[in-house]
């Protein structure tokens, strides 16, 4: 009953994120968009709706929170031969898992065939608040079955898992969005938090950009292991975004999106 109900939030919360970041896009616009809302909004809609039938698919083999479960039946994974305040367990837990993500984001940049799949995420010539909805269903299962093998030697709780999914999800739609923070403020929120304006920089054009900035949440992998950039060489102002192969209306498109691993 309590994993039905935060399954409705897992679907109620990041949902009223991306309104109100698309809303607050609208009012305080980081950048002018390249090629807009229309085509690219539907195409992003129609990459959820494709990854929300894989995903259900996906839910009959192995997810995330069927993962923890199975660890917890089996007395399986790291947290499961502690015993530790239920909080630090917790806390350790997002830490571990955000290293885990971020790893993973690394992986797919520097793996030929895990970019192939990564770079239909990349090939936005935009940067706003669906982003954080276009990747390949080949990205999602990859990327499912990593984080639900990362929860299961964890022996992350159930309730944990569920919530860092919860957290990440959010955190991703944050920080692809495209509004205007004020310049102090970034820097604070960026101290711990991925801001938009720092993953901006992972969107670049150019490749050793891209390089740059694999954080999905915490900023802390960046700064450690000397993959942080404060801002792109061309000024944050005046960056290009996408693909420096595909900077025309092409990335606009569902199939042509579709295609790209295999092009």
């Amino acid at each position: 009953m309590i994993e039905a109900g935060l399954g409705l939030y897992a679907i109620a919360i990041p949902a009223a994120m991306l309104a109100l970041m698309s809303v607050t896009e609208w009012l305080r616009p980081r950048r002018d968009l390249v090629l807009g809302r229309y085509p690219r909004w539907l195409t992003h809609a129609l990459f959820f709706l494709t990854n929300a039938v894989v995903g259900r698919i996906l839910s009959m083999v192995v997810v995330v929170g069927s993962a923890a479960a199975w660890a917890d039946a089996y007395n399986f994974g790291l947290f499961n031969q502690t015993v530790w305040p239920w909080w630090a367990e917790a806390l350790l837990a997002f830490i571990l898992l955000d290293l885990a993500v971020w790893a993973q984001h690394l992986a797919m940049h520097r793996s030929g065939f895990l970019w192939a799949m990564h770079k239909v995420h990349h090939s936005d010539r935009d940067l706003d608040a669906t982003t954080a909805l276009r990747f390949h269903p080949f990205e999602l299962i990859v990327s499912s079955l990593f984080k639900s093998a990362c929860v299961a030697l964890l022996g992350v709780p159930v309730m944990v898992a569920l919530a860092f999914e919860l957290w990440l999800n959010c955190n991703a739609l944050f920080n692809h969005s495209n509004i205007r923070l004020p310049r102090q403020m970034d820097r604070i929120i960026r101290t711990i938090l991925v801001t938009p304006d720092m993953h901006l920089v992972h969107h670049s054009t150019n490749v050793a950009e891209q390089n740059r900035n694999y954080g999905f949440a915490l900023t802390w992998w960046d700064r450690l292991f000397g993959t942080y950039a404060d801002e792109s060489a061309m000024g944050r102002d005046h960056q290009a975004i996408g693909l420096a192969e595909a900077m025309d209306n092409r990335p606009a498109y569902y199939l042509w999106s579709m295609k790209l691993p295999v092009t």
